[in-house]
């Protein structure tokens, strides 16, 4: 955010309904019954307070909202469930899409076509019908368009078929000056490019094209073990997965648990070491593979089974309602002993820290490779995704995010040279060219300069305009 933002003056009423006559949408100023509701966010420590929002129900009426806060020099931020917000959008435009949430499936294609705000388990149903399955995130609460647009580590198919936006066929996307472009791999390249893992920094996407996977059910679940045995669970499962065929996919997550009712009963208050498995072959192979996971120690539960695509969300069980939290993540260039002696120390048994989570998440195979069509992806290469998260409220804000900065600190010898967007914290929003490399970034930048050479998109990890 600029700092001339924080000095933008409030929407007139006068100038609010004249945006309200060119929407089929709402449109709604501080103090109109659902303003609240519209800039609420999933992460409950964190609060929006926009100029105006817009409610669209089409892309004429992002078109006008565009245009709009393009005649008041105002930021746009892009809102569909609000899982990573950056900065608190003063005097923003916010565009909150959740109604342009239409899914429609091409069996034949295996392709789905869904709207700006549409989430994972509209697009998991509808697909599952026909024996399709999309590459979902860990929490299907969670949009489509920005878990994709940031690249989407998928932890059920990835390590099989790569990001999801090596998958997107083409988008609508309505950009700074007002046009709505289809962009695909013909279309406007350059921008196809960038917007798949470039974030939300060229435009607001109205609807997306991606393909789908012959996918109907995986071996999945995850292993719980006692948070002692956190030393024994971490170097089974660091020696184990390198011999896993690309079909598997899986991370370890050290948890401690909060004792609230919304926690599954077998797990609520306890010190975890945790196994997560997503393997989309055969039971039988999946039940070989897993079983010298199972033999490190006696398992407090265990939910490994044969499942359909539709219960994915039950492999890492995350929350589906907002919770105030701080997360950040980093990669990892590699894991050797040290790191691992390193992680076991910050987190294992004896560690004082206030994480509820520290997931590492094993990646290569197809996140490794190329797409067909190239894209503006950052992480390929890097062998391993580091996630921490502290739950608790603002009030607790300082204690919290040092416990997620002393688990990143700790693991910086190993840190990878770039970072996964939707895992970066909103304050490590002003550092893009960390999260891209050079590059890219500078790839990023230019293309940045055509199509938002004001940088109305700056809500965001930035990527500024070149010079």
């Amino acid at each position: 955010m600029s700092l001339n933002d924080l000095s933008l003056p409030p929407v007139s009423p006068a100038d609010a309904a004249s945006l309200a006559v060119m929407v089929t949408g709402s449109v709604l100023l501080p103090g109109d019954a659902g303003f609240d509701d519209e800039r609420a966010v999933w992460n409950l420590n964190h609060e929006l307070r926009p100029a105006i929002i817009v409610v669209p129900q089409s892309a004429a009426d992002v078109q006008a909202s565009i245009r709009f806060a393009a005649e008041q020099h105002r930021p746009v931020l892009v809102k569909a469930t609000g899982h990573q917000i950056v900065g608190q959008a003063h005097g923003a435009v916010v565009i909150a899409t959740r109604q342009m949430n239409d899914v429609t499936i091409d069996v034949v294609g295996r392709t789905a076509r869904v709207g700006a705000g549409a989430v994972w388990s509209e697009v998991v149903e509808k697909a599952a019908r026909a024996g399709l399955a999309p590459l979902n995130g860990s929490n299907l609460t969670v949009g489509v368009t920005g878990y994709t647009l940031g690249g989407g580590l998928s932890p059920t198919l990835g390590r099989s078929f790569g990001y999801a936006a090596d998958h997107v066929r083409s988008l609508d996307v309505v950009t700074a000056d007002g046009e709505v472009r289809h962009v695909d791999a013909q279309c406007e390249p350059d921008l196809f490019w960038a917007l798949r893992g470039g974030k939300g920094n060229f435009g607001v996407v109205t609807a997306l094209e991606f393909s789908l996977f012959p996918v109907a059910r995986l071996y999945g679940g995850a292993i719980y073990f006692p948070g002692e045995r956190t030393a024994d669970v971490l170097r089974a499962w660091t020696e184990w997965h390198p011999g896993t065929p690309e079909s598997m996919v899986t991370s370890i997550a050290v948890m401690r648990m909060p004792p609230i009712p919304e926690v599954t009963e077998p797990l609520r208050g306890k010190f975890l070491a945790a196994v997560r498995i997503a393997y989309s072959g055969t039971t039988a192979d999946g039940e070989r593979m897993v079983a010298p996971l199972r033999a490190v120690a006696p398992a407090v539960f265990d939910t490994v089974r044969d499942m359909p695509y539709t219960e994915v969300a039950s492999i890492h069980d995350e929350p589906t309602d907002p919770v105030p939290y701080y997360e950040r993540g980093l990669t990892l260039r590699a894991f050797p002993a040290q790191a691992q002696d390193k992680l076991i120390e910050l987190v294992g048994p004896q560690a004082d820290t206030a994480l509820v989570i520290a997931e590492l998440r094993a990646l290569g195979g197809a996140w490794d490779r190329e797409p067909a069509v190239p894209n503006a992806v950052a992480t390929r290469g890097l062998p391993y995704s580091l996630l921490g998260v502290a739950a608790g409220p603002l009030s607790q804000e300082q204690h919290l995010k040092r416990s997620v900065a002393e688990l990143l600190d700790g693991m910086k010898p190993w840190q990878g040279d770039r970072r996964y967007v939707n895992n970066v914290a909103p304050e490590e929003a002003g550092d893009a060219i960390a999260i891209y490399g050079p590059e890219r970034y500078a790839r990023l930048a230019s293309v940045k300069k055509t199509y938002d050479p004001a940088n109305m998109f700056r809500l965001n990890h930035n990527v500024i305009p070149a010079a």
